[in-house]
């Protein structure tokens, strides 16, 4: 049964006439009544009666006129409903990213994306990459910031990858240290000093793809606390750019040479294959914006 015959019964009914039931619709009466017909055809029930002045409902018009109109509110609320996705004023938007990216990067995106749409729901959690592709496919999170792993760049077969930005890779040094007046220093320069990492395996690290062996005395996995080491005096860290907004003043942050710590990538990952949801296209767009920002 389509739904123009259940519009254009509702229509008549509502009006008590066929004339100004097709004025209405921008039909002509015959139209109307043919498409009154067709439905009186598909119900096998005739649902008016023709009076000298309009229509009345027959007993079967009666019956089914609440359902019509039940039928179409709700089709009308469904094409609402999609309505509201595209132009944003409605849903949810799962956001997955690294730790360095919610230093700055990710938060930045987020404020000015509700800024623009704040009937989107939103939420973060925060991962490894290789945790945050997972849940990506899983369909825990819609978008996922990631970055290059030791084992290389996620599989493009399996994630639509949009570059974002190039990670240049720092070293936290305390104000006190021989190397705190450079500018721009070697691997091979800080060879006898200790690291302090999130993990005492090299390939598990920012190290991983600079083929530099450190001396990892000690072992810390969130970014406050490798600082506060070092502020200490107990060693040195490597640092991604995206964190250093979050370094005390305490420290001094150097520049990596690029033959040593080749930029880290930074990407927007969403599952291969799958159409994104309007939200996760605005989104990116705001990440784009962000990651461009001279402050990042």
């Amino acid at each position: 049964m389509e739904t123009q015959l259940l519009e254009v019964f509702r229509t008549v009914a509502r009006l008590g006439s066929i004339t100004a039931a097709a004025q209405r619709l921008r039909f002509t009466q015959s139209a109307v009544s043919r498409q009154i017909a067709t439905l009186e055809a598909e119900v096998g029930a005739r649902l008016l009666d023709r009076l000298p002045r309009g229509i009345a409902l027959t007993e079967h018009g009666r019956a089914l006129l609440p359902h019509a109109e039940a039928l179409l509110d709700r089709l009308t609320t469904a094409r609402q409903a999609v309505d509201d996705l595209d132009a944003l004023d409605a849903g949810r938007l799962r956001v997955g990213a690294f730790a360095t990216a919610v230093a700055a990067l990710v938060p930045r995106a987020l404020a000015s994306f509700r800024a623009s749409f704040p009937a989107i729901a939103l939420s973060l959690v925060e991962g490894f990459t290789p945790a945050l592709l997972q849940r990506l496919e899983a369909g825990e999170v819609d978008v996922a910031v990631v970055s290059t792993v030791p084992s290389g760049p996620p599989d493009p077969a399996r994630f639509d990858l949009h570059h974002l930005v190039d990670e240049r890779m720092l070293v936290a040094v305390p104000r006190d240290h021989r190397l705190a007046r450079r500018r721009t220093v070697r691997l091979a320069e800080l060879a006898d000093d200790p690291f302090i990492a999130n993990s005492t395996r090299p390939e598990e690290t920012l190290f991983a793809a600079s083929g530099f062996r450190p001396r990892i005395d000690f072992t810390v996995s969130e970014w406050t606390a490798k600082f506060g080491c070092v502020a200490a005096g107990l060693g040195v860290t490597l640092v991604p750019s995206l964190a250093a907004r979050s370094a005390p003043a305490d420290l001094v942050l150097l520049r990596v040479h690029a033959d040593d710590a080749p930029a880290r990538k930074v990407y927007a990952a969403t599952p291969a294959g799958r159409s994104r949801p309007p939200a996760v296209d605005r989104f990116i767009e705001h990440l784009d914006e962000v990651a461009r920002s001279p402050q990042l």
